[in-house]
């Protein structure tokens, strides 16, 4: 696997390295003793998918507040998506910034989603489902998120949101 930083300290993109063959080829998408050697979490206590059907359609921006705060590995497995994280941490250089990545079934890239990091996504395509690898157990009391329109985030997503929940909708406005 290769770890590719990004402006985001302790954000990563990780890519699979192939081994092909006749057949097609063979990555490994996770291995603790790789991403414990680059300092990353390296225990999961739950996977979670998500499936949605049309393109456009957006999720989050979801994090959960300390302490049950957890990092996330975040993989397209069908269609595309863009896929955005927040810099929540205060004392950061990067406190709410953010950057987009586009995650697809093609690229079978994957992103790293630090402690404190707002994560959400908007379809590419219709039929997308996105896995979660996730280091802490739901805590619905600990939930949280921010506009996906806040304009003091002003993330540009690629298309019109089209199907929202409404909680996320419903999130509150930055200070």
């Amino acid at each position: 696997m290769r770890f590719e930083p990004t402006k985001l300290a302790g954000a990563f993109i990780v890519e699979p390295e192939p081994h092909e063959d006749a057949r097609g080829f063979f990555a490994r998408t996770f291995c603790a003793r790789e991403f414990a050697k680059q300092g990353l979490a390296s225990v999961f206590v739950q996977s979670s998918v998500s499936f949605n059907h049309k393109r456009g359609t957006l999720r989050g921006l979801h994090y959960q507040k300390p302490p049950a705060g957890e990092v996330k590995l975040v993989r397209c497995t069908a269609g595309a998506v863009y896929d955005v994280i927040v810099d929540l941490r205060s004392d950061s250089p990067t406190y709410l910034q953010h950057i987009g990545v586009e995650l697809t079934a093609r690229n079978r890239r994957a992103l790293y989603v630090p402690e404190m990091f707002a994560h959400g996504l908007q379809t590419l395509e219709d039929e997308t489902e996105v896995f979660y690898q996730i280091s802490e157990f739901h805590a619905p009391d600990r939930a949280a998120g921010l506009r996906f329109d806040d304009p003091k985030l002003n993330i540009r997503w690629p298309l019109p949101a089209a199907a929202m929940s409404e909680k996320d909708l419903n999130w509150p406005w930055l200070g």
